[in-house]
């Protein structure tokens, strides 16, 4: 290895910003515990745990099942 490079000829990785991008999410408490907990059994970070089971989904286009709970009669 050696003590120095020379990274003036280097030019910026063109495909650096497409790799991750940080956004916001809000998840309920349970949620996060579960993939943190399934996370450390796996030995991997639970953020990168969710960013690929999340990336599974969208490559196999696989849809959300949203069951809303019913209103009951003569609630506002």
């Amino acid at each position: 290895m050696r003590k120095e490079y020379d990274f003036s000829k280097a030019r910026p990785n063109p495909y650096a910003e497409r790799l991750k991008r940080a956004v916001t999410i809000r998840l309920d408490e349970p949620t996060i515990d579960y993939f943190k907990r399934l996370a450390a059994e796996k030995g991997m970070g639970y953020q990168t745990l969710i960013n690929s089971y999340l990336r599974d989904c969208a490559s196999s286009r696989r849809r959300p099942t949203v069951r809303w709970a019913s209103r009951s009669k003569g609630a506002a």
